[in-house]
Parts: C-alpha cells; sequence; structure tokens
C-alpha cells in the first residue's frame, strides 16, 4: 500500500502575510509556480484570474521535498474557536534531549516567533520545569512550540 499524498491547507484572512510568518516558523519557502510559468503571476494572468483575488491564495513548500506543501486560503469568517488540529514545532529535539539542552531551544524560538507576529498563549510545565509552549499565529491558530 502507497500513501496518499497531502497538503495542509489553513484557512485565513491574509494569505500572503500568513504564509510569509510559517515560512520563517517552518523554514519553507514559496512553492515555485507551476512547469512553463516564470512566476505566479504569470500563471494567474493565463488563466484569467482577476489581478484583485491574487492574494486569495499562498502556498509553501519545503525546500528539501521531504514535507508536506501548505496552502493558505482566503475565507471570509474569522477564526472563533480553538483549533481542533495544530503543529507542534519539535525545535529541542524533543523530550529525550535533556532539559538544560533543550529549554534553551524552545525559548529562542519562541523569541523568534513572537518577533514575527506570534503571541504568547501559555506555557506548560512538566515535572515542576518548563516543557513547552502554546503560541498563536498572527491570524489566532494555536500551535506548540517544544
Amino acid at each position: 500500500m502507497t500513501t496518499t499524498p497531502w497538503t495542509l491547507t489553513i484557512d485565513c484572512a491574509r494569505p500572503g502575510e500568513l504564509a510569509r510568518f510559517w515560512a520563517l516558523a517552518l523554514g519553507y519557502v514559496e512553492k515555485p509556480p507551476p512547469a512553463g510559468f516564470a512566476n505566479w503571476e504569470e500563471w494567474l494572468e493565463r488563466h484569467g484570474v482577476p489581478e484583485e483575488e491574487w492574494d486569495d491564495g499562498a502556498y509553501l513548500a519545503d525546500p528539501d521535498g521531504r514535507g508536506p506543501s501548505i496552502s493558505f486560503l482566503k475565507v471570509p469568517e474569522d477564526k472563533v474557536v480553538k483549533n481542533r488540529v495544530h503543529l507542534d514545532l519539535r525545535v529541542s529535539g524533543g523530550r529525550e534531549t535533556p532539559w538544560e539542552v533543550r529549554w534553551p531551544l524552545v525559548t529562542a524560538a519562541v523569541a523568534r516567533l513572537t518577533a514575527a507576529g506570534a503571541r504568547v498563549v501559555g506555557e506548560h510545565d512538566l515535572d515542576g520545569r518548563p516543557d513547552h509552549v502554546v503560541l498563536a499565529d498572527p491570524e489566532g491558530n494555536e500551535f506548540c512550540v517544544l
């Protein structure tokens, strides 16, 4: 049995802005335009997409080709409740890494992401020490840094 290719899609109000945040957070890059097109604008023009709709979507890719692509699609409604699915950014090597090594990596990533527009939602402890931090991206989507 083979795996099914998949893409993570995030509904949002400002696709380009949110894509730039997640590119920084994940080390992703803008997805290249389809073969035969020099850039996305050329593709959009060829397919008759009105210019006022050009920021209705943004697309990221893992530069190493290992992770899934990510789509950001413009929707009219705001986010109103907690995510049922979220990303865990494993910046520290996980709990098998000694806390003294792991925690500075977590706090450095949190500082970098809050400087880019995320906000801290909460910090969670394990065995009396900080373990991971819950953040929200610029549109309020929760994710964890551990």
